[in-house]
């Protein structure tokens, strides 16, 4: 007890000091936290060139003045004068064809709520569990699909629980996401700021519309709001039902709001599901209809699907990756990790309509452009098993480029052995560049699993 009072201090501040100066002895000011914004966020992780919010300013105009800009931001934190300006939404394309609003805030905004999340995530890393990954320090995607990967091969699961939240950033329920900031956080000023960010709108189109609900994507401190909200909502609920209630192993891991749970025993499988909507929807969530989806999955699963004649278990996916039954060429089991298909086309289409725009640029410029893509694009999905699927991207992205080619002009005469040519010049060749998912995992957990 006396150890959380003294971390719920952590946040407790001196209403009168103005010293712009970080002092490591105690805990900086709100007004304080915005002056670090100097050694800490300016130049490391504001990105200089991301589009204006609604205010239009950008960091060119904000940075010509920058000192004498942030005295003044950190003057109105003081006195209670900043006020938080709407999110300006915009939307992106998602890899299914449908489209995922963003919340773009304005400069100022992102300065503070950088700072914030610096100072709350020193506090709030004590408490988040193991097996929660998303938009953490020193954590990643691959972390959490190693943990999976390897929770799957060494442990006794049949089932697998592929769960998805409906819209979760929207359904965000403001009045809980604060009272459980309550408990971690004293100072009544950083709580009114957050307060202040979740309630200062979305301007769409010239129209301000209240926001009574959600934290917008693409904000900095949403990530962290909605970590915190599932950590209460999700996490300590699923570790007190699996230390007391389940009766078979039980596996997790966490992503943002994307999740996977594998179970050794059905009735755990779907009491827990059951559960789970029961649980979500006392929080303003519910669970996708058709999203979520409990299927037979594991190594004994694919045993006893073969002894039965059903044939191999469905697949499912996560981060990027669809997770597949498979067996090693010794014959032993192997969670094979294709990258999802839709996810591919996707790219594909994004890289066939900038070709086309760049298909008059001479072919070096081209070249190093595509390269650049593809070493991107191998650096996250050259995993183990995955090789088959990065060798059709790389040629995929020769024939854009060859047909890219050839109608810039009639008379072009690249054919494709030329073209062959330029693509081993340009491109790279595709090979693993991930470890095994289980011998990374031990590296990096050194026997603690995240999973449990």
């Amino acid at each position: 007890m006396e150890a959380a009072s003294r971390r719920r201090l952590l946040l407790t501040l001196p209403h009168h000091d103005t010293s712009p100066h970080w002092d490591s002895r105690r805990p900086p000011s709100t007004a304080e936290a915005c002056l670090q914004a100097r050694r800490h966020v300016i130049g490391r992780t504001v990105t200089r060139n991301a589009a204006p919010g609604v205010d239009g300013v950008t960091w060119e105009t904000y940075g010509a003045r920058l000192e004498e800009n942030l005295r003044d931001l950190h003057a109105r934190l003081h006195r209670g004068a900043y006020r938080a300006k709407p999110s300006r939404r915009t939307y992106i394309p998602k890899a299914d064809g449908r489209q995922r609003p963003l919340g773009i805030a304005a400069l100022e905004d992102k300065l503070v709520q950088r700072s914030i999340v610096e100072v709350m995530n020193a506090i709030y890393e004590e408490d988040f569990l193991g097996f929660s990954y998303g938009f953490r320090p020193g954590r990643s995607q691959h972390q959490s699909l190693d943990a999976l990967a390897t929770g799957l091969k060494r442990r006794r699961v049949n089932w697998v629980l592929d769960a998805d939240i409906r819209g979760f950033f929207d359904a965000i329920d403001h009045e809980w996401l604060m009272k459980f900031l309550e408990h971690r956080i004293a100072d009544k000023r950083v709580l009114r700021l957050i307060q202040k960010w979740l309630s200062a709108g979305v301007m769409e189109k010239g129209t301000w519309r209240a926001s009574e609900e959600g934290t917008p994507q693409g904000a900095t401190v949403s990530p962290l709001l909605a970590n915190i909200y599932l950590h209460y909502v999700l996490d300590l609920w699923f570790q007190r039902w699996r230390r007391k209630q389940a009766r078979g192993d039980v596996i997790i891991t966490r992503y943002a709001d994307d999740f996977i749970v594998g179970f050794e025993d059905r009735s755990d499988a779907e009491q827990f599901l059951a559960l789970l909507r029961e649980r979500l929807r006392m929080f303003a969530l519910e669970l996708h209809p058709e999203k979520t989806r409990l299927i037979q999955f594991g190594r004994l699963a694919s045993k006893s699907r073969e002894r039965s004649g059903l044939g191999k278990p469905e697949t499912f996916n996560y981060l990027g990756f669809t997770h597949i039954c498979g067996k090693s060429k010794a014959g032993f089991y192997l969670v094979k990790r294709h990258t999802m298909r839709v996810r591919m086309n996707a790219k594909l289409k994004d890289v066939k309509a900038e070709l086309q725009r760049r298909r008059h640029l001479p072919i070096p410029e081209q070249g190093n452009w595509l390269a650049s893509v593809v070493r991107g694009y191998f650096a996250y999905h050259a995993v183990p098993t995955n090789i088959a699927a990065m060798g059709r991207f790389r040629t995929q992205v020769g024939q854009h480029w060859y047909r890219a080619l050839r109608r810039r002009s009639q008379r072009d005469r690249t054919n494709w052995a030329r073209m062959k040519t330029l693509v081993d010049r340009w491109l790279p060749k595709a090979r693993i560049q991930h470890p095994w998912p289980e011998e990374r995992f031990d590296v990096t957990t050194q026997g603690k699993s995240p999973v449990r």
